[in-house]
């Protein structure tokens, strides 16, 4: 049977001060009513059904997320106790669904990202679906056509085709290599070549093979997972996860299994996908008025253009003569930075840690 897994940790910095430790980028409503979250999990109706979908985040977020999707079972949230990135995550996921479903196979994805439409994604899942039922070793991820030369995305270098009987799947292909976030020269030539994807890090396999991959390459972190995984549903639990959670060495599924594997196809990802990875990609999925402005918040402008404006509905904000900008209201911060130097606000973010200001962290 097909399981969802879900990632849902991370702080979401980018989205300062919208974004906050308690309050990362994936519990926001970013991209309309719905949060990103609670999208994600939309997105597998009539697909996956909620007792067979897995949400794992870090534990301060437990409350929130089972707050945010009330039709899951509470023991369907997993809260880490640890940040140890993407690998131990999948691979304790992998785990705790063999313990119910010998054959899983998995639909695993980040819950920040924007997709769109939902149809046509469960399409490209179920052909996944289907790519690994024809071969159950295979791994199979999903890469977007680049429109651009990011230096911030994965790329996929794309082989040879994968013929399919059906007429109307997406094109897929075998996977010669992947590589992490190159200079601008190589990004410019990956996507000039045209033989390139970028990673959207959604995948399909069987739970059965995520877990041979990490025996051979991750065996230390393999048998932590284990040992929590033996421990699951038992009073020892509590003690055991995070004991053994935080002893694990942190690494991405890329680098753990994806850049080894052998046996790994990539599916032109049929529908659109965007990250959603600061704010300024708000303006590229809400468009942008006469001025080119993208405005979210009650709001009076004059003279105002080129700007992104996200407040509350009970705060106005007023801007006059001013252009290129991002500003951000909450109740207890704002932002307001050139909309040219949007990767600053990380080390915005530094040095409210470094002053010890955690409240608005």
């Amino acid at each position: 049977m097909l399981h969802a897994v879900i990632m849902a940790g991370g702080a979401g910095t980018r989205f300062w001060p919208a974004s906050r430790a308690d309050r990362p980028k994936q519990l926001l409503a970013l991209a309309g009513s719905r949060t990103l979250l609670q999208a994600s999990a939309d997105r597998l109706a009539g697909l996956v059904p909620p007792e067979r979908t897995l949400v794992l985040t870090n534990q301060r977020l437990v409350s929130a997320v089972r707050a945010q999707l009330p039709q899951l079972p509470a023991d369907c949230v997993l809260g880490e106790p640890a940040k140890r990135d993407t690998a131990p995550c999948i691979g304790l996921a992998a785990l705790l669904v063999l313990r119910e479903d010998p054959d899983a196979t998995l639909l695993v994805m980040p819950s920040d990202h924007v997709i769109s439409p939902v149809e046509t994604f469960q399409a490209a899942v179920q052909q996944a679906v289907a790519l690994v039922d024809a071969a159950p070793g295979r791994i199979v991820t999903f890469g977007i056509r680049p429109s651009y030369p990011a230096e911030t995305f994965g790329y996929i270098e794309r082989g040879g085709p994968i013929p399919s009987a059906d007429k109307g799947a997406a094109p897929a292909y075998v996977v010669k290599r992947f590589k992490e976030k190159p200079k601008a020269d190589s990004a410019r030539a990956y996507v000039d070549s045209g033989e390139f994807y970028w990673n959207a890090g959604i995948f399909v396999w069987r739970a059965a093979t995520i877990v041979d991959e990490l025996r051979s390459r991750q065996s230390d972190m393999l048998a932590h997972l284990e040992r929590i995984a033996a421990a699951f549903g038992s009073q020892e639990f509590a003690a055991v996860f995070p004991k053994e959670f935080e002893s694990i060495k942190g690494i991405s599924i890329d680098y753990a299994v994806m850049e080894h594997a052998q046996d790994v196809a990539v599916i032109e990802a049929p529908f659109d996908w965007d990250d959603l990875g600061n704010w300024q990609s708000i303006a590229r999925l809400r468009g942008t008025d006469a001025n080119g402005n993208t405005i979210d918040a009650k709001h009076v402008g004059a003279k105002t253009a080129r700007s992104v404006v996200f407040g509350q509905p009970e705060h106005l904000i007023v801007t006059l003569g001013v252009s290129d900008l991002i500003v951000v209201h909450t109740p207890d911060a704002t932002l307001v930075a050139n909309r040219h130097d949007e990767e600053s606000v990380r080390e915005l973010v530094r040095q409210l840690e470094e002053r010890g200001w955690s409240e608005y962290l």
